[in-house]
Order: structure tokens, then sequence, then C-alpha cells
């Protein structure tokens, strides 16, 4: 199983298990804790049988995309395996520049969770930005949800509508801040240069944690609006005055 990852250091790293430990084990000079164990177990998305048969019986396979032969190793279990430190669960509020009027912004919340193995967003846009576009703002309409990447800067997510055609795709890396809750990068949107509006912008996240106060704030005033309602960081971030590059 080791084999399949890109590297014994990074994997120790995600483990949090000790390099030369971890070296041990492999070599069967050493017996892993129960709690250590059941930690690999769970990385690996297998039970302790290992220790008794074949890996090949006890690895799952998997039909998805991600898995496929064709293009595992170049966006598969080192793209898909995104650790809580990098990039932790939880609700974000999310900042940019509106892609229908350059004069306006665009904030809302979104949420992360990790589920089989893989981190995925969901959020809803908010109703007065719908309408503001002429669309439906049914819950249907509204929700959005996205795969979050491991990137070696920072992370990437692909995120759509239901049945859409068109998503969008967001890079991002770690704000050094106090908090180290804040992530800068850009998002861009799946349409034609011709087509009125933005393609291109910076987006900033910042992970709310457990601020239940700030969490409903931002989903109570989420929506489009002026510059000045923006938080003092997020628009230094934004650098609404340097042109996107």
């Amino acid at each position: 199983m080791s084999r399949n990852y890109p590297s014994v250091a990074g994997l120790c790293r995600d483990l949090g298990i000790n390099r030369t430990q971890f070296n041990r084990y492999l070599s069967g000079e050493s017996f892993p804790r129960p709690d250590v164990l059941h930690r690999i177990c769970g990385f690996f998305g297998v039970d302790a049988r290992i220790l008794l048969e074949p890996v090949e019986d006890l690895t799952p396979v998997s039909s998805g995309l991600l898995s496929h032969p064709e293009i595992a190793e170049y966006v598969g279990h080192g793209s898909t395996n995104l650790p809580e430190t990098e990039f932790p669960s939880g609700f974000y509020r999310y900042s940019r520049r509106a892609f229908i009027d350059n004069s306006l912004y665009a904030r809302g919340l979104l949420f992360v969770t990790r589920k089989d193995g893989f981190t995925i967003m969901r959020g809803f846009e908010p109703k007065k930005a719908m309408l503001h576009q002429g669309l439906k703002a049914t819950k249907d309409a509204r929700e959005f949800r996205g795969l979050v990447l491991r990137q070696e800067e920072g992370i990437a997510a692909l995120v759509s509508h239901k049945n859409a055609m068109t998503c969008t795709y967001n890079f991002l890396s770690k704000v050094t801040s106090f908090q180290a809750n804040f992530f800068e990068g850009y998002a861009t949107r799946t349409v034609r240069e011709s087509v009125t509006g933005r393609r291109a912008t910076r987006m900033v996240y910042e992970h709310l944690g457990n601020q239940t106060g700030e969490i409903l704030t931002t989903a109570r005033t989420a929506g489009i609006c002026n510059k000045e309602d923006l938080s003092p960081f997020h628009l230094r971030l934004l650098r609404p005055d340097e042109p996107f590059q």
C-alpha cells in the first residue's frame, strides 16, 4: 500500500507517524499499537486483516473516475488525499468580484467535509444573487457542489451546479496570518471569451471554524454587495485597485 503512495515521507506526514518508526513497521522490526494500527487502516480504507491476508485481497477497488487506470496516477490518491491541517473541514466565508458586474462583489458561505476519502464542498448561491442575474432561485438551482484537490502550493476546487454544463475552477493558497484561517487565490468560469462579464477574478476563503455568530451573520448577508460591505482583510487580499494578472 505504501508503494502506491507518491513518497514515504509524505505518507508519514499525513499519517502523523515518525518515518523511522514507520520503516520499522514495514520491515517487521516493530508492531504498531492498536491506535496506530487503526489510524493506518482508516487512512488506506482497509481493516486489520492486512496482517493476515494478501494486500491485494483487501485494497478496495473503486469504479470512480479518479481511480480509472488511465488517470489514477495523475489525479488519484496524491491529489484527493487532502489533510485537515492543509484545508480543514467546516464552514468558510468567501468573497470575490462579481462575474456579471465589475463594480459589485459576491460573498457567501460554503461547507467543506470529508467523505469516502474525498474532500467535498457544498453551498447555496444567495437568492438575491440568483435573482440579480435573472435566474431561478429554487433550492435545486441555487445549490452547488465541488471536489477539492490537493495541489503543490494550495488547493483546487472544481465546482458546479446540479446538472450544469458549466463550472468554476478555484485555486487558493493559505495566507500567512495570525490565525492561519485565510486562503487567497482566484476563480475562473468555463465560458467563452465573447461572453459579457469577467471570466477570472481574485477570490478569498476564510475558515470560520466554530464561530456560530460569524457563520449566521455570513448566511444572512450573503449575496451581491458593494466594495464597502466587505471586511477590511478580505478587501486587502482581493486588491480591487490592482488588475488581475
